[in-house]
């Protein structure tokens, strides 16, 4: 009678929340992947999201400071400039980084389709036109680009 009164069921073992998810460092994206995705994006005429995707593979910045980048960062004089310099937020050290051709020609095309001014941010995002798209929101982006690349 005892042993049935002190028994107590046995929790249910739960998966855990990363069991077969890749933690930690993601790998780099091989040079086949970036073609497919920029490829993709002039395809499907996505001038913003070409010129991000481009600005960040030139760059090699982190997430939050390629939502930061306003216009006069690389575009000051209306046309993306060849070199760009940007301090990052995590270090506080500048980066310099050369822009390639085909970065330029999309961000170009994105400054003209979207009429950007200097002093605005390149990439806004839902919350205004004065503010910075969010972190989550590039996150979100960049997983749905690579989705799409495979």
């Amino acid at each position: 009678m005892q042993d049935e009164v002190n028994a107590t069921p046995t929790p249910q073992k739960r998966a855990p929340w990363n069991k077969g998810k890749l933690t930690g460092a993601k790998p780099p994206l091989r040079p086949k992947h970036v073609w497919s995705i920029r490829t993709k994006l002039q395809i499907e005429g996505r001038a913003r999201d070409l010129a991000m995707f481009n600005l960040a593979i030139d760059s090699k910045l982190r997430g939050c400071d390629v939502v930061a980048i306003r216009v006069e960062d690389v575009a000051a004089g209306g046309y993306t400039a060849d070199r760009a310099m940007i301090r990052q937020k995590k270090t506080g050290r500048p980066v310099r980084f050369e822009v390639s051709e085909q970065t330029r020609q999309a961000v170009d095309d994105y400054l003209k389709a979207a009429s950007k001014k200097p002093g605005e941010f390149l990439f806004t995002g839902r919350r205004g036109p004065e503010r910075s798209m969010t972190t989550r929101q590039y996150t979100r982006l960049v997983s749905e680009w690579i989705g799409s690349a495979g």
